[in-house]
């Protein structure tokens, strides 16, 4: 194929972002002690490390060759998924409480009506999946925020009495924080792989 497809920047970039996702996701497998998280991460891990490999062998069905980016950092999320932050902090660090970021970013990529069947076929499981995995690691995010939320203050601990109106207060925070969290569940963007994505090789 001598003109490349409008659409090989986007693959490229795919391929690219998620094997470097399912890099960073298995050492923060190996670290973390929470066996729910655990179980979160092993699922979005396969994901990326599959969707890398079909986008890679994709681009080379087009008979052109993957080009590596050297600008995604990956020494820092290497070291922060095998660090001793906790589990909430690294999804933090990796984008699940960045609520104005959206998965309409998708939107657009059946745009250029020059995709062929194939390449169609397979951005249309990866959006569909991108999706789910955004739905799993926000519920693994809420759930873990909340459990932060619920342990008691420090005045608590020492056994220092809390007014009850103070607390009434903080509940009625984290319900609305809860609540928040939820209307936004459609606008959460993948973690794990929150590069941006040309549309056009460069």
């Amino acid at each position: 194929m001598s003109d490349k497809p409008s659409y090989l920047g986007l693959l490229n970039a795919i391929a690219v972002n998620e094997a470097r996702a399912h890099q960073y996701l298995q050492v923060w497998i190996d670290k973390t002690t929470d066996p729910e998280v655990e179980a979160v991460l092993r699922t979005v891990a396969w994901r990326e490390g599959e969707h890398g490999m079909s986008f890679a062998k994709r681009v080379n069905e087009l008979g052109f060759e993957l080009r590596d980016r050297d600008d995604l950092d990956l020494a820092d999320r290497l070291a922060v998924a095998g660090s001793d932050r906790s589990d909430l902090e690294k999804m933090e660090y990796f984008g699940q409480d960045r609520l104005d970021e959206v998965l309409g970013a998708f939107d657009n990529i059946f745009k250029d009506h020059t995709i062929d069947i194939r390449t169609g076929e397979l951005l249309g499981r990866y959006v569909a999946e991108e999706f789910d995995t955004a739905r799993l690691l926000r519920c693994c995010y809420e759930q873990l925020k909340a459990r932060q939320d619920e342990k008691p203050s420090p005045s608590k601990a020492q056994g220092r009495p809390v007014a009850a109106d103070a607390t009434s207060g903080e509940l009625a925070a984290l319900n609305d924080k809860v609540d928040a969290l939820c209307r936004a569940v459609e606008e959460l963007r993948q973690i794990v792989c929150a590069q941006s994505m040309p549309t056009k090789a460069s």
